[in-house]
């Protein structure tokens, strides 16, 4: 009896949420109703409701020629850094060479660890590590860590890149790991901390795109070594939200020449059909994406003369883009990387890993794939 009267009472409070989120438009609405706008098409009180992926895939795609690659990059760096026109001679505005940190004292080859520290509006900075292997070779890898946290958490994969002699840069998410998690003050909203990263919509601005502090240190960190390392290739691999971060950075830069995705990104039309798969606000700004889809920046991460983009899911992923449908585009970005003229684009999917991860066998071969 007791149990009834709490399932009934449960029922009555969402019912009357629900009622009271709809008609006095509060959060969640805004979420909900952006979300629905995009799964939707609206068109003279009719709904259409977008649940399968397109019959030509290939219609999604914008992209001819190398000129088209280059015009939607130009529009996409403009929509991130606006009127700032620095990025690509910024450096990091803190250096520091040889550092100890007691957490990676027992990584094996390694020499040492440079840290870098990017500065950037309302307060948010990221900090970054550079380890360096005792014996490198011209090979830098770009690590990023995803939405679990700071970089330790890919201690693993870091080891593994310094036991093949491969220095390694290593980047957090915005507001995780070290990275700060100020107070914003806000005239329309209130003085709030940035703790998620859906936080970050309330800073967007005419003058501003939030979208930008996910990819401001790696320019300025890449700019750096530029000028004061002696790499020759820089190869970048990203897990969950630092594999968007990844898909993203490498059609923005063409200096990264071999990307390689793991559990972190799919077009829209996949991303509807699996509520697990929305991702955060940075994954579903649609302004940024009316410039870019999906898919075309997978031809343009993948284009260019010895580039290639490599996207790896784990089959039986217990977060996020698990399963192997997928590969249901991979054919149409290989087709237009071949009219363009260069370029390289493959889906692989780990069919024994159960876990968030990337795999021994995923390090095996990228590994391969940057040798």
């Amino acid at each position: 009896m007791i149990i009834s009267i709490f399932l009934i009472s449960i029922i009555f409070l969402s019912f009357f949420f629900g009622v009271y989120v709809g008609v006095f438009k509060t959060t969640p609405y805004s979420i909900l109703d952006s979300i629905f706008d995009i799964i939707v098409e609206k068109n003279n009180n009719s709904v259409v409701v977008l649940s399968n992926p397109p019959s030509d895939i290939s219609s999604l795609i914008d992209i001819k020629n190398n000129d088209d690659i280059n015009k939607k990059r130009v529009e996409l760096i403009s929509y991130l850094f606006k009127n700032e026109v620095n990025y690509n001679i910024e450096i990091p505005t803190v250096i520091e060479k040889n550092i100890s940190d007691d957490k990676y004292l027992d990584l094996r080859n390694l020499d040492s660890i440079d840290k870098f520290v990017i500065e950037m509006e309302y307060g948010i900075n990221s900090k970054v590590y550079l380890f360096l292997p005792k014996i490198q070779t011209e090979n830098l890898i770009i690590y990023h860590q995803g939405h679990s946290g700071d970089f330790y958490n890919g201690k693993e994969t870091i080891q593994y890149f310094l036991d093949n002699n491969f220095a390694v840069l290593a980047f957090s998410m915005p507001l995780t790991g070290q990275n700060s998690n100020p107070i914003v003050e806000s005239d329309n909203f209130g003085n709030f901390r940035l703790l998620y990263h859906d936080d970050l919509k309330f800073l967007k601005s005419n003058d501003f795109s939030p979208l930008k502090l996910f990819f401001e240190p790696i320019f300025l960190s890449l700019n750096y070594l530029d000028q004061n390392y002696s790499f020759s290739n820089y190869h970048m691999v990203g897990i969950s939200g630092g594999g968007w971060t990844t898909g993203v950075y490498s059609a923005l830069d063409p200096r990264i020449e071999k990307s390689f995705v793991v559990a972190g990104t799919a077009p829209m039309f996949l991303r509807f059909n699996t509520p697990s798969n929305f991702g955060d606000y940075e994954q579903m700004d649609v302004d940024f994406y009316k410039i870019a889809n999906y898919l075309e920046q997978y031809v343009m991460s993948s284009s260019g003369e010895n580039r290639e983009q490599v996207q790896i899911f784990n089959k039986n992923d217990p977060c996020c883009f698990s399963g192997s449908d997928f590969l249901i585009y991979e054919d149409e970005i290989e087709n237009t990387l071949l009219l363009i003229g260069n370029g390289n684009f493959s889906i692989h999917i780990d069919e024994n890993n159960y876990e968030h991860s990337i795999s021994s066998d995923s390090l095996k071969l990228i590994s391969q794939k940057i040798k």
